[in-house]
C-alpha cells in the first residue's frame, strides 16, 4: 500500500509587513482574520475589526474568573477574586476593555507618527456663554458644559479644514478623507477608559449635540456602552481637565488622524485689552498623524478651535 501523500502546508495569510506588526502588537492571529483587501490581502481595518469582534462577547457574557493565585488565600477570602492583594503587592488581571484599550494604544503609538501642538486660550467668554445656554429654554433638561462648546468648535474647525478628518489605508496606500464626523469622547469608567463616538456629529445642531453628549456620558458611566458605539470614530476629544490636569500629549485612537486634549479651565492673570486681569484660561493639545496631517493643517485646526472659544459667538457665523 502506497504511503499517504503529505498534507499541503497551510497557505500563509497575505498581509503587508506593517499590518503583520499591527496584528502581532494586538495579539491577533492573521489566519483567523477575514481579508477584504485586493487579492485576499488582510488590511489594517480587517485587523481592527477582528479585535472589535473579539471584544463583543465580553460586553454581554460574564467575564471568566482568573485562576486562583499560587499563594494560598485565607479561608475567609472569596474564591477566584478579580484581583489579589498579598499585602505587599496587588495583582489585577488585564482583560476586557482595559486589555483591548492597551493593545490599541500600543498599536497606535508604534504605527502612526505622532505630533502634538499646544495653545493656551482665554475661554472667559465661552464660560459666560455656557451659563447663558443653561438658562435657554431650548436647552432645558440638557447637559450644558464647556465640553459641549469645545466639541462644536472642533466640528466647525473640521468643516473649515476637512483634510484633518481622515485615515491612512496602509494596504491601498491611500489617504481616506471622511465627509462625516463620528466624534469620539474619551470616558473614564469603572471598566477602564473607553471612547464611544457620536455618529454624524457634524450634522447635529447645538441642542442635538448636547443631548447626544449627555446620553453618551450617562451610558458610559452605567457600563452600558455597546461595541458598535466604540467603532467607526474619526476624531476624538479627551477632557483631562476634569482631573485638574493642565495639558497632556494624547495618543491617537487607531484609524483616526487627530485627537484634542482639553486641560483644566481655571482663573489666571491674562493681558486683556491692554491690562492684566484674571481670566478663565485653558490649554488645548492637538495630536495628529504626521503621515497625513502636516504642521500647517494641524496648526490651522488648533488655531480655529482657539479662536472660536475666545469669541464663541463665531459659532453662530461659522457653524
Amino acid at each position: 500500500m502506497a504511503p499517504a501523500a503529505p498534507a499541503a502546508p497551510a497557505q500563509r495569510p497575505l498581509a503587508k509587513p506593517p499590518v503583520r506588526k499591527l496584528a502581532k502588537d494586538l495579539g491577533v492571529d492573521l489566519a483567523t482574520v477575514t481579508p477584504t483587501g485586493p487579492d485576499g490581502v488582510v488590511t489594517r481595518e480587517d485587523v481592527h475589526a477582528a479585535v472589535a469582534a473579539a471584544q463583543a462577547p465580553q460586553q454581554t457574557a460574564p467575564a471568566a474568573q482568573p485562576a486562583a493565585p499560587a499563594v494560598p488565600a485565607p479561608a475567609d477570602r472569596p474564591a477566584a477574586p478579580a484581583s489579589y492583594d498579598s499585602g505587599r503587592e496587588t495583582r489585577i488581571p488585564v482583560k476586557g476593555v482595559r486589555k483591548a484599550t492597551a493593545a490599541a494604544m500600543v498599536g497606535s503609538a508604534f504605527t502612526a507618527p505622532h505630533v502634538t501642538e499646544f495653545v493656551t486660550v482665554d475661554v472667559t467668554r465661552t464660560m459666560k456663554l455656557v451659563e447663558e445656554l443653561k438658562q435657554d429654554k431650548e436647552f432645558a433638561g440638557l447637559r450644558v458644559n464647556p465640553l459641549l462648546l469645545i466639541a462644536k468648535a472642533l466640528l466647525v474647525a473640521i468643516r473649515r479644514n476637512p483634510d484633518i478628518n481622515a485615515s491612512w489605508d496602509e494596504a491601498a496606500q491611500e489617504i481616506v478623507v471622511k465627509h462625516y464626523v463620528n466624534l469620539g469622547i474619551a470616558a473614564a469608567t469603572p471598566r477602564g477608559l473607553i471612547v464611544p463616538n457620536i455618529k454624524d456629529a457634524h450634522a447635529k445642531t447645538l441642542p442635538e449635540l448636547a443631548a447626544s453628549l449627555g446620553e453618551l456620558v450617562s451610558t458610559a458611566r452605567e457600563g452600558k456602552t455597546s461595541p458598535s458605539a466604540m467603532q467607526g470614530g474619526t476624531v476624538t476629544i479627551t477632557n483631562v481637565g476634569v482631573f485638574g490636569v493642565d495639558t497632556g500629549t494624547p495618543i491617537l485612537n487607531p484609524g483616526e488622524s487627530a485627537i484634542l486634549a482639553v486641560g483644566a479651565i481655571k482663573p489666571q492673570p491674562w493681558v486683556h485689552k491692554g491690562k492684566v486681569k484674571p481670566r478663565q484660561v485653558t490649554t488645548l493639545a492637538l495630536s495628529f498623524d504626521h503621515r497625513l496631517v502636516d504642521g500647517e493643517l494641524g496648526s490651522k485646526v488648533l488655531a480655529d478651535v482657539a479662536a472660536i472659544l475666545e469669541q464663541p459667538k463665531r459659532l453662530i457665523t461659522w457653524a
